[in-house]
């Protein structure tokens, strides 16, 4: 038997404890699971298994006998330092948080391997979906030229009742809260924080050098109008939060709004669903699809890299490695290169003066016109819409 501990029992912490207190994973991980402790706070005097409870992480870090501990409580602190602790005690560690993954991932991967332990992490990005393990071994053989995805449930869920039902966003953001979709401070994820730092772990993953979320430029979506939206379903697209990583010489990285043909997969993305497409060099482009949170399909990612760490409890462990980046790693967003929407009180002369070969929509809003620019540099594009009276754009996504 395979004693295993829980830190944290809110959300995704209870789901693990139904998902294995409920299923006998014996066959899969060639050894029974038992959960034996649970760190949490508070008192739980009602629950079946209250005598498992503790207050104290000593009881955890000092049993020898806990072989795996799935840290599920978020945030960093103290996160970081029972993790770390755990690591350099010599046992495994699965987690859902992507803050920690994203800030002290190099640090405690590096630890995992000294140790000979695994830390492993694919509840963090895209809550059921399996992308990580994919990234690590079936796409190996190929090189990972591209990452675009939506990456985050709530802006999703926001985005889609502004498409569909002509919301507009105070009144869709609310309508995310009631629904349990949002936190009562949606701050990280309507600003694009919590799709960033999943699209740091991703290209680490995809690259093999650590790319730090505070290098990636991230706009969230609380700026974005139903004249947005009907200015995008004119010109044939819809509006999502897109992370998109792409690597050529640099690494270049970026968490925005964007217009999103409605002929691409993404576009059909709705709700609290999340999608990452992934581009290879010979593979070409694969996408994983799923609910990207959630109590249940983020409990099962914890509990299959428990399973995962279980089954292998006496071969060496398969390490993820990210070294560190070297000054300079990332492109900078003026040398990026998309086409843009671009909304203004121009007329048509004045823009042709400046963009060749614009796609202009014409009827949305009075008095102002909305086009899409052909490809060129950030750099390039806001330079030339300094002449121009302009009211807000979006970039384009292009597949």
């Amino acid at each position: 038997m395979v004693k295993v501990a829980i830190l944290g029992y809110g959300t995704v912490g209870s789901g693990v404890y139904e998902i294995i207190h409920d299923n006998d994973f014996t066959e899969q991980a060639l050894n029974p699971i038992k959960i034996t402790h649970i760190l949490d706070i508070r008192d739980f005097p009602e629950h079946p298994e209250k005598d498992i409870f503790t207050k104290n992480f000593d009881d955890i870090l000092n049993d020898d006998e806990v072989y795996c501990v799935a840290e599920t409580m978020g945030g960093l602190h103290p996160a970081y330092e029972f993790t770390k602790s755990l690591l350099e005690k010599g046992k495994n560690v699965v987690t859902s948080n992507k803050e920690l993954v994203a800030t002290y991932g190099p640090e405690l991967l590096a630890i995992a391997k000294d140790k000979n332990v695994n830390y492993l992490f694919e509840a963090s990005v895209g809550g059921g979906i399996p992308i990580i393990k994919p990234m690590c071994s079936s796409l190996m053989s190929n090189k990972i030229d591209k990452i675009v995805g939506i990456l985050n449930g709530t802006t999703n869920f926001i985005l889609t009742e502004m498409i569909n039902k002509n919301k507009d966003f105070d009144e869709a953001l609310k309508n995310a809260q009631e629904n349990g979709y949002a936190e009562r401070n949606p701050s990280a994820d309507i600003e694009g924080h919590d799709a960033c730092r999943k699209l740091a772990i991703l290209s680490s993953i995809a690259w093999g050098n650590f790319v730090d979320y505070r290098d990636i430029v991230t706009e969230g979506i609380t700026a974005i109008s139903l004249e947005d939206v009907k200015y995008a379903d004119k010109l044939g697209y819809v509006i999502k939060l897109i992370g998109f990583a792409e690597k050529k010489q640099k690494i270049f990285a970026r968490v925005s709004p964007m217009f999103v043909s409605k002929k691409y997969p993404l576009a059909g993305v709705e709700s609290v669903f999340n999608a990452i497409v992934v581009k290879g060099n010979y593979l070409g482009t694969s996408m994983f699809y799923g609910r990207g949170a959630g109590k249940f399909p983020t409990a099962s990612a914890v509990v299959a890299d428990i399973i995962e760490s279980v089954r292998h409890i006496n071969a060496k462990k398969a390490y993820i490695e990210w070294k560190p980046s070297e000054p300079g790693y990332m492109l900078d967003i003026n040398e990026s290169v998309c086409k843009y929407f671009v909304k203004c009180t121009n007329s048509r002369e004045q823009i042709d003066s400046l963009f060749d070969n614009a796609e202009f929509a014409d009827g949305v809003v009075e008095n102002e016109t909305g086009f899409i620019t052909t490809q060129m540099t950030e750099g390039d594009f806001k330079e030339k819409i300094k002449s121009l009276n302009v009211t807000g754009f979006i970039r384009v996504l292009e597949a």
